[in-house]
């Protein structure tokens, strides 16, 4: 069974959602730190030609917190975020049934980040057609305890996984030695980032998932989402 473990990003680029597909089982950590140098709460959007952020606006807190701890600001104006959205995006084919899911997005009625972004992630998948089970790691009975690789190992273990499958920016982080020592095959998805047409301007790649539902029609994002990667074994992704 192959097992991909990821952080909660809200809205992430369509590499996010291939992983996702190409996991028999995906976990969301919400055990982990917050980083607001990261994408947890932010990503890239399509704006008068160029890339642009749009951004979750979050309660002032300690940086120590993990990301279930943390809680959208009372101040964020989800109708005026949406608004951005809706003004960058109106003229492009799937704009209707896009902004029907980012209305679908911004009624979750929670402040949680997490609850927040997991309830996003979710909706996203049921849009697309995305059927593989999302866990949530502290529902898991693995040692919270640890860090990094030995972390993912036993939060791998918990689930009886015989594969781990980790982005391929991760391919420095992990070796396939020592996941093979706990009885774990390691690959690595890369995505290929085939561009597509947004309206008249020059392909701006790896923006939020958001960009590419608003010029491509559902099958076509889920044959983007199904083969548009190459899944590579621990020594083949250098």
């Amino acid at each position: 069974m192959r097992v991909a473990i990821m952080q909660p990003y809200f809205l992430p680029y369509i590499g996010y959602f291939q992983l996702i597909h190409a996991a028999d089982v995906f976990v969301v950590y919400d055990n982990i730190k917050y980083t607001k140098s990261g994408w947890i709460s932010r990503n890239r959007f399509l704006q008068n030609g160029s890339d642009a952020i749009f951004s979750l606006q979050l309660k002032k807190d300690s940086d120590s917190l993990d990301v279930v701890q943390r809680q959208i600001s009372v101040d964020f104006d989800r109708n005026a975020f949406k608004r951005k959205l809706e003004g960058a995006y109106r003229k492009a084919p799937y704009f209707a049934s896009v902004n029907a899911l980012l209305d679908r997005i911004l009624a979750c009625e929670s402040n949680n980040l997490f609850k927040f972004i997991h309830h996003s992630i979710r909706e996203v998948c049921h849009y697309l057609n995305i059927d593989t089970p999302i866990l949530i790691s502290s529902e898991i009975p693995a040692d919270h305890q640890l860090a990094g690789k030995h972390r993912v190992m036993s939060i791998c273990h918990a689930l009886n996984a015989t594969e781990y499958l980790n982005p391929i920016g991760g391919v420095d982080l992990y070796q396939s030695e020592e996941f093979a020592a706990g009885g774990l095959a390691l690959s690595f998805i890369k995505s290929k980032g085939t561009p597509y047409v947004q309206f008249d301007n020059s392909f701006v790649p790896w923006l939020s998932i958001l960009d590419v539902m608003m010029f491509n029609s559902v099958e076509r994002c889920m044959e983007i989402i199904q083969g548009d990667f190459d899944i590579l074994k621990a020594g083949q992704a250098h």
